[in-house]
């Protein structure tokens, strides 16, 4: 599995929170049976399985063909789990519209449980000193289901000497396997 490429901006002397989201490289699909038009847009999913806001695409709607997103070629929605068979996505409003049939797309969540994180910063992509590292417990902690929480206080923030790096973050699971999920430059403002 190829880690995913995204970019760390800190700016010194500010909090840096952000929430991770490991997705299962395979997809799910299911079959949505009604379409609320309403604001927020509801979506009534039986079983879709999710345990906490998740990234989604939608295909195969009609009457509605914003909703529709390609997976791999375009963003995903912000789904807020509602029940166990209904979904809402708070960007969209569906007042007016008669939005029906299609499925929801989705990469399940990496199960996380019993597992620990460790971030590295270093001075290059191809290593170099290490500048910082966070570790479970130690400024990243579980979030949902799939999730883990990045964060570097102000203390933290304000102590930064260097300007720029290569990060990448890493989980060890229970069985003792390593994946590296994520990799990218970093900058730090002022």
């Amino acid at each position: 599995m190829q880690p995913a490429l995204m970019p760390l901006n800190l700016i010194r002397g500010a909090t840096y929170r952000d929430t991770r989201r490991f997705m299962q490289p395979r997809r799910e699909y299911r079959d949505i049976s009604a379409i609320a038009p309403s604001a927020p847009l509801r979506l009534t999913v039986p079983g879709h399985q999710l345990l906490g806001d998740w990234l989604v695409w939608v295909a195969g709607v009609s009457g509605f063909p914003e909703l529709n997103r390609v997976p791999g070629r375009q963003l995903a929605h912000r789904a807020e789990v509602i029940d166990a068979d209904t979904l809402e996505i708070n960007s969209l409003s569906g007042i007016g519209l008669s939005p029906a049939g299609g499925q929801l797309i989705y990469q399940p969540p990496v199960d996380l449980s019993g597992a620990t994180a460790r971030l590295v910063i270093r001075e290059r992509e191809d290593g170099g000193n290490e500048l910082f590292s966070l570790a479970t417990g130690h400024g990243i902690s579980a979030g949902a289901p799939g999730t883990l929480v990045v964060e570097l206080d102000a203390e933290d923030t304000t102590a930064i000497s260097w300007t720029s790096g290569w990060y990448h973050l890493d989980v060890t699971f229970p069985d003792g396997s390593v994946s590296r999920f994520f990799r990218g430059p970093v900058t730090v403002e002022q």
